[in-house]
């Protein structure tokens, strides 16, 4: 079967070098990835298959990771990874949603396999698909191992795109353009709210002229009237109003990467409150968004927006935004640093992130945001749709 590789070997090389080399500083012999996102980065595997059990083995001795699947997505995995044939299992149906059977123990005598049963073990006992069933499992099928908490370590280096990563970053942004302009065209009184958010993840997966997009790793968010309020609103099948105001955040999503970007809409001209607040909020994006270069931390771009924000009389409570590259369901946002108060990540060229001052108040609301990669000088953003209210 031909491969279908999103990169080249040397791009998977380099990052499986990163990972060994942060398990050799932690002790760690053998890791098990169970996060879709990270099996996706160090293999390049990409199915639907992630509801059931699936790993991706790690050791510090074998050159190859070893991608362990469902028996009928081990065709995916030939297709879509570097691995050589017999670094692809498929564990048997007896298996699956089995009250009897574990996949994990399957797992676990492909760890005997090569070694790794007396070894030092590495589990992401924070992932979502990790579940506490999984790893009792594992522990009991290897009761010689040392297990200790992984989670995090592969999203770490993660962090930090490479230009090729970037590349799909940007592609994945103009998708996201896409996608609001969609629904900002669509947008008029009378039109029924589900039509509009067809149409909008009608675009997702049409993408550009020039390429396609994917499945998102969350739902459309989107929102009318009073569930403009709320932050993870849903479409209904009303009429759009003559009067009312409108959110949404798109996901455009190429090859798994995945851009978020959220837009608020006014029908009919906008209160002097809420233009004000969109005013206030487009004012602190920009301030944090001119605020980032490398070396600069979370905290301190954070600091930029609530200090530009206070000059009006506001605060934002939650993080300013989070950090964003390969997603799969259940999120698009990686795991690792936010744009908060207190957080000391220190910025560096390559880290993707949404900016997403969204200001959900009492009987008001704006969402504007911005994601944006860091530079070797500040930042580059990742879409080009106008930092505004619009007006419908």
């Amino acid at each position: 079967m031909k491969k279908d590789l999103v990169f080249d070997r040397q791009e998977y090389s380099v990052r499986l070098t990163a990972v060994k080399n942060e398990m050799a500083k932690r002790g760690i012999d053998v890791l098990l990835v169970s996060e879709p996102p990270s099996q996706n980065y160090l293999t390049g595997y990409d199915a639907y298959s992630f509801y059931t059990p699936q790993i991706a083995i790690v050791a510090l001795d074998q050159p190859e990771p070893i991608f362990i699947t469902r028996f009928q997505d081990r065709v995916s995995a030939v297709r879509t990874t570097y691995l050589a044939d017999e670094n692809i299992r498929g564990f048997p149906d007896k298996y699956v949603n089995s009250p009897e059977f574990s996949a994990y123990d399957y797992m676990a005598d492909v760890v005997k396999e090569i070694g790794g049963e007396r070894s030092r073990i590495g589990v992401e006992m924070g992932g979502y698909y990790y579940s506490a069933r999984a790893h009792a499992d594992l522990v009991k099928a290897l009761p010689h191992a040392k297990f200790v908490d992984a989670d995090l370590l592969v999203n770490w280096i993660r962090l930090v795109k490479s230009p090729a990563e970037v590349a799909l970053m940007r592609q994945a942004g103009q998708i996201a353009d896409a996608q609001i302009k969609r629904g900002v065209d669509m947008i008029e009184p009378g039109v029924r709210e589900c039509e509009v958010a067809a149409a909008i993840c009608h675009q997702q997966i049409l993408g550009t002229p020039k390429f396609s997009g994917g499945y998102d790793s969350a739902a459309l968010m989107f929102g009318v009237g009073e569930r403009a309020l709320e932050p993870h609103p849903a479409w209904t099948d009303d009429p759009l109003p003559s009067m009312t105001t409108v959110y949404m955040e798109v996901h455009g999503v190429r090859h798994r990467y995945q851009v978020n970007l959220a837009r608020t809409v006014s029908i009919g001209k906008p209160s002097g409150a809420q233009q004000k607040l969109a005013d206030f909020a487009v004012e602190a994006l920009n301030a944090s968004l001119e605020s980032v270069r490398p070396g600069r931390t979370c905290s301190e771009v954070h600091g930029v927006f609530q200090d530009t924000l206070a000059r009006h009389g506001y605060e934002k409570e939650g993080r300013l935004g989070y950090p964003q590259g390969i997603g799969y369901p259940p999120a698009s946002a990686e795991r690792t640093a936010s744009l908060r108060k207190a957080d000391h990540t220190v910025l560096r060229p390559g880290m993707c992130f949404h900016m997403m001052p969204g200001l959900w108040l009492d009987n008001i609301s704006v969402a504007i945001s911005q994601p944006f990669v860091v530079t070797n000088s500040g930042h580059e953003p990742l879409t080009s749709t106008p930092r505004k209210l619009f007006i419908k």
